[in-house]
């Protein structure tokens, strides 16, 4: 599975300002306001918070995999974020995470939102990919990167 075919520039987030973890759900699904403009992307950011309460997504590393259903979507949605700062985000490791991969599915797609979470998170476990991410400089150096996966 190519990763990159998801992936939209206008939802790369290269520097995150959010310090907790509702804040940093609130600003990786802001862009969506300008993509989507029919979303409403405090119900986005409370389905992924709600998801947070089941379990954290914050998977160690520095990652964190925010994801959930939504009926409004007709497609599948991955907002990457980086945060130099780093956030609590409840990890299994107690690190703070510094990369943030969210994905909001439709609520009638099972398989392809389990794919691109296992893509991911196979794609994250790579210390020289996650490296190469968090020193890229700046916006266009992450889209670079990210149009390699």
């Amino acid at each position: 599975m190519k990763l990159a075919s998801y992936l939209d520039a206008r939802l790369i987030l290269p520097d995150l300002s959010a310090r907790t973890k509702p804040e940093v759900l609130a600003e990786l699904v802001s862009p969506l306001v300008h993509t989507h403009p029919g979303l409403d992307t405090m119900q986005l950011a409370q389905i992924l918070m709600d998801r947070e309460k089941l379990g954290t997504t914050g998977i160690g590393d520095g990652v964190a995999i925010p994801h959930g259903k939504v009926d409004a979507l007709d497609a599948t949605l991955i907002i990457v974020g980086r945060s130099h700062e780093g956030v609590n985000f409840a990890s299994l490791d107690h690190k703070p995470a510094t990369i943030f991969f969210a994905v909001l599915a439709p609520s009638s797609v099972v398989g392809l939102h389990l794919k691109l979470l296992a893509t991911i998170s196979r794609l994250l476990k790579d210390e020289s990919f996650r490296h190469a991410f968090t020193v890229a400089p700046d916006h266009d150096g992450l889209w670079k990167l990210l149009q390699t996966v």
